[in-house]
Parts: C-alpha cells; sequence; structure tokens
C-alpha cells in the first residue's frame, strides 16, 4: 500500500479485479442516479467527485440517448458485478454496471478513476459505454 494511504480505503494494490470497496459505492450511485434524473454535467457537487468535464458529459447523454435504455437507480445487486483494478500511480480503473427499467444490468457500463488522496479519495468520471 502506498505511503500514508488508508488500508480500509482502498482494495489491494495487485493485479486483477477486485470488488469495489463499500466506502467508493455511495458516490458512484449519487453518480448512477444523476444521470438517471438526466444531470450528466452533475450539476450540483456530489462529495469526492471531480466536477465532469462537458464533453464527458454530452458524449454520456448520447451513448445513453442512443442506447435507448431509461437509466435507473443503482440496486445493491450492482456490486456484485462491479468492478475495481489497480491501474498504478495510486490510481484504480472502476466499471460500474449501470441498470435500466428496461432489462435490469444492462450492456452499459461507467468507467471512472478513483485518485488515491492522503486521507480519502477523488471519482473522476471517464467514460460511459458498453464494453
Amino acid at each position: 500500500m502506498s505511503e500514508g494511504l488508508q488500508s480500509d480505503a482502498y482494495p489491494m494494490e495487485e493485479d486483477g479485479e477486485q470488488p469495489v470497496p463499500v466506502r467508493w459505492r455511495a458516490p458512484l450511485a449519487s453518480i448512477a442516479e444523476r444521470f438517471a434524473a438526466g444531470d450528466f454535467l452533475l450539476a450540483k457537487p456530489i462529495p469526492s467527485v471531480r466536477p465532469m468535464r462537458a464533453n464527458i458529459a454530452k458524449h454520456a447523454q448520447g451513448y445513453v440517448a442512443d442506447y435507448g435504455g431509461t437509466l435507473v437507480a443503482l440496486p445493491e445487486e450492482t456490486w456484485e458485478t462491479s468492478v475495481c483494478i489497480f491501474s498504478g500511480e495510486g490510481r484504480w480503473e472502476v466499471l460500474v454496471d449501470l441498470w435500466t427499467a428496461e432489462e435490469g444490468r444492462s450492456d452499459l457500463v461507467l468507467l471512472v478513476y478513483v485518485h488515491a488522496r492522503r486521507d480519502d479519495f477523488e471519482i473522476e468520471v471517464r467514460l460511459l459505454y458498453v464494453p
């Protein structure tokens, strides 16, 4: 573990996919809820989440429109299939399975980076897409 990082805040720095840590789930669920409400810019700040870049918000909104489903809030089952992987330099890549009203767990995923901070973490939304 990198010096100064709280061990309960971060998964192990090892190869392979791991479950999304519990501490990260609330802000990730808040992002999904905002997207479900049509707020792709995350107009109201979410603690531990960087402000959305306009080009990423526009891409995400367009991708959901093209997909044709209606995003919904994340159920608890999301965390059974969503994963993170350490990518080095105090950063994890996280894939969150998104859900729609029409099909439940959809093919859409949210890719975020979680950046380690000395006493906390910061989430950066990178992409919403179908892998």
